[in-house]
C-alpha cells in the first residue's frame, strides 16, 4: 500500500504553535523532511523509533522529492515540515508538481504565519475599523522579480496594512516605494526579527526611520515588516476605532439592538 505525503506548517518559531494535527503526524511519520534553518529541533524532537529526521536546507528540490517519492512508495508517511504556513511563500508548488508526476498523494496542513505570529508580539490588530479594513500580503522585489502590477509602490497606494516578508535586506528599497507612493514619512511600521523565538527582536519605527534603524540594530534576515496605520502602538490606548460587532446599538442575529440616546437602534 502507498503512503502519503504531508506539508505540515510548522508555525512561526515557538514549538507550540504547531497544530495538533500537524504535531501528531510528525509524531508518526516514517521520514521526516524540515527545513532546519527555519524550523525549531523541538518540533521534531518527538519521533516514532525507526523514523528518519532529516534537514532540508542543504538539499536541492530533486533530492527533496526522491526522498518523499522512495518513502511513499515503500508505504511510509512522510511529513514535509516548512516554517509557519506552507502556503506563503513556502515553494511547495514545485514539490506538489514532481510528486504528481510520481503519483503520490499528498495534503496541507497550514499552519501558523509568522505575519500573525507578529502581530501577535506587537499586540496589533492589523484590520482596524473605519482605518482600514484591507491587508495585502507581499514582498519587496530583489532577485526574485514580482509579476506586473505588483511592484511594491503600486500595492502601497491603497493605503492597506502592508505585510512583506523576505524584506529585511532590501529596506532601502522599501522604503523609496513606500513614498513613491505617497506614504509619509511619520507612517507606522513594526518589524519583527524571528517572531515568537527565543531571541526575537522587536523594532517599532516609521517610514522615514526604519531602514536606518534596522542597520542599526543589524536586522537583515528572518524579519517581518510590517507596515500602515493600524501599526499605530497609540491605538492601544484609543477608543476611537470601534467595531460594530459588539456595539449594543447594532443588531445581528446573535442580539438584539438597544436603543440609543435618541431612541433609534441602528438594526442589523
Amino acid at each position: 500500500m502507498q503512503g502519503k505525503v504531508y506539508f505540515i506548517g510548522a508555525g512561526p518559531g515557538d514549538p507550540e504553535l504547531i497544530t495538533v494535527k500537524g504535531k501528531r503526524l510528525i509524531e508518526q511519520a516514517d521520514l521526516i523532511l524540515y527545513t532546519d534553518s527555519l524550523v525549531s529541533e523541538e518540533v521534531v524532537a518527538n519521533t516514532k523509533p525507526g523514523a528518519v529526521v532529516e534537514k532540508s536546507a542543504g538539499l536541492a528540490l530533486e533530492e527533496i522529492v526522491e526522498r518523499m517519492v522512495q518513502a511513499a512508495q515503500k508505504g511510509g508517511l512522510v511529513a514535509r515540515v516548512h516554517t509557519g504556513d506552507p502556503a506563503v511563500y513556502g515553494a511547495i508548488l514545485e514539490q506538489i508538481v514532481q510528486l504528481n508526476e510520481a503519483g503520490i498523494e499528498w495534503e496541507i496542513v497550514p499552519g501558523v504565519s509568522s505575519v500573525f505570529a507578529a502581530a501577535a508580539v506587537l499586540g496589533a490588530e492589523l484590520t482596524v475599523p473605519e482605518l482600514t479594513q484591507t491587508m495585502i500580503l507581499t514582498r519587496a522585489e530583489g532577485r526574485t522579480p514580482v509579476p506586473e502590477g505588483e511592484q511594491l509602490r503600486d500595492l502601497a497606494k491603497h493605503g492597506a496594512t502592508l505585510a512583506l516578508f523576505l524584506s529585511a535586506s532590501l529596506i532601502d528599497k522599501v522604503v523609496s516605494e513606500l513614498r513613491e507612493a505617497g506614504w509619509s514619512d511619520d507612517t507606522p511600521v513594526a518589524v519583527v526579527q524571528k517572531a515568537t523565538w527565543p531571541d526575537q527582536m522587536v523594532l517599532r519605527s516609521t517610514v522615514g526611520k526604519v531602514a536606518s534603524e534596522m542597520k542599526r540594530l543589524g536586522i537583515r534576515s528572518h524579519a517581518m515588516v510590517l507596515a500602515g496605520r493600524a501599526l499605530d502602538p497609540k491605538l492601544q490606548w484609543s477608543r476611537e476605532h470601534q467595531s460594530k460587532l459588539y456595539d449594543k446599538t447594532f443588531a445581528h442575529r446573535y442580539r438584539r439592538a438597544v436603543a440609543d440616546t435618541d431612541g433609534k437602534g441602528e438594526g442589523g
